[in-house]
């Protein structure tokens, strides 16, 4: 039997397309999901994290979008050996990420992050509490600090300083952090934003801090360079909260962010084929894009068997599997990208695979080898 080219391939016709975003052009519908990796000592990324990335990027991922990497405020960071997102050595070390990705073929944005409420007692800098719209944490509790006028401010600036800085260094683009349970999902979701002020309340007075953001970045960095905006429903640990309980809510919060100046949302989600408010219709990238107009990306278990973790624990192993169902939907048109992050971690020519028709010749995800991915 003959081997399937990409000409001929299914999956080539959908995922081998051209997308643009603002003013860059990928060569393909293929992201890497950002995945935490805390492999940067010092918060500085080394050769080895230029390898990483730009080993994903010679495997056919059309954009990199790396793992999150800390903005400028002491308490913006949780965990050790994060990449950072400021200082003299750590952009050095991340233009030297770029120049390999860009050698490899790729594109690539970083992923700008403040943990917000989810930073932990031990995280370093030691002393520094947690901040949020209102010291209450994930699980509603009190928790940290509540943000003051002034430290909202700051953190604004922190973020834009940040994408300044990620246009400076050669990146193609910018994707904020707000999911997951971090600092700007703090302000979206109502159970850790209690605020009396103009940035709680309502949906639409939950999602100014955002905004705000959305636009300082905007204005810092020049018209055509893309920012993404990555949001989910879930947080970490707990896979069943909501910052949106119909379309409607929905829409009072994304809509602002797009106004702001957002080229594409990153809709998160744990299973990609699920439907966001019932019945059989479009996944919540589907709804974003429906509400906003804007570009989206999906993401959710991309050609895995099982979704990364459950109430109970983390999956240590997935097996590969076909993306018809994804192809599907992709050509009717619910979401422009597809990022995936397992599986590309796992198999760095998952992309080529993918759109050559050879997704059974894929590696299985295997938590136990993570240590020894490069």
């Amino acid at each position: 039997m003959a081997m399937t080219t990409y000409e001929d391939s299914r999956a080539a016709r959908l995922l081998g397309r051209p997308f643009t975003i603002g003013g860059l052009t990928l060569q393909n519908r293929i992201a890497m999901a950002p995945v935490t990796r805390c492999f940067s000592p010092g918060g500085v990324p080394g050769e080895d994290v230029a390898a990483y990335y730009a080993r994903r990027a010679a495997g056919g991922a059309g954009l990199i979008i790396t793992e999150g990497t800390f903005i400028g405020r002491d308490a913006a960071a949780a965990y050790h050996d994060v990449p950072h997102f400021y200082g003299e050595d750590a952009l050095a070390g991340w233009a030297r990420v770029v120049d390999e990705v860009h050698r490899a073929g790729g594109r690539i944005m970083p992923q700008l992050w403040h943990t917000g409420v989810s930073r932990g007692p031990g995280s370093l800098p030691a002393g520094v509490p947690a901040e949020g719209p209102s010291a209450v944490g994930l699980d509603g509790r009190p928790y940290g600090t509540a943000m003051t006028p002034q430290d909202i401010d700051a953190v604004i600036r922190a973020f834009a300083e940040a994408a300044a800085a990620a246009e400076r260094t050669g990146f193609d683009g910018v994707e904020l952090h707000g999911a997951h349970g971090y600092l700007i999902d703090n302000f979206l979701w109502s159970r850790t934003n209690r605020r009396a002020d103009g940035y709680g309340g309502a949906p639409a007075s939950r999602a100014r801090f955002a905004a705000e953001v959305v636009a300082a970045v905007r204005a810092a960095v020049s018209p055509g360079f893309p920012v993404v905006f990555r949001l989910s429903q879930w947080k970490t640990g707990h896979y069943q909260a909501r910052i949106a309980e119909t379309p409607v809510e929905l829409e009072q919060l994304v809509a602002p962010l797009a106004a702001a100046g957002v080229d594409a949302f990153h809709a998160s989600t744990r299973r990609y084929w699920l439907p966001e408010f019932g019945g059989r219709g479009l996944n919540l990238a589907g709804w974003v894009k429906k509400l906003t107009g804007r570009a989206v990306l999906t993401v959710g278990s991309v050609g895995l068997d099982q979704e990364f973790s459950d109430p109970r624990n983390r999956t240590q192993r997935s097996e590969a599997t076909g993306i018809d169902l994804l192809l599907d939907r992709l050509e009717r048109d619910e979401f422009d990208l597809v990022a995936v992050a397992r599986a590309l971690i796992a198999d760095p020519d998952w992309p080529a695979k993918a759109l050559g028709d050879r997704l059974d010749e894929a590696i299985p995800y295997d938590a136990a080898l993570l240590a020894t991915l490069r």
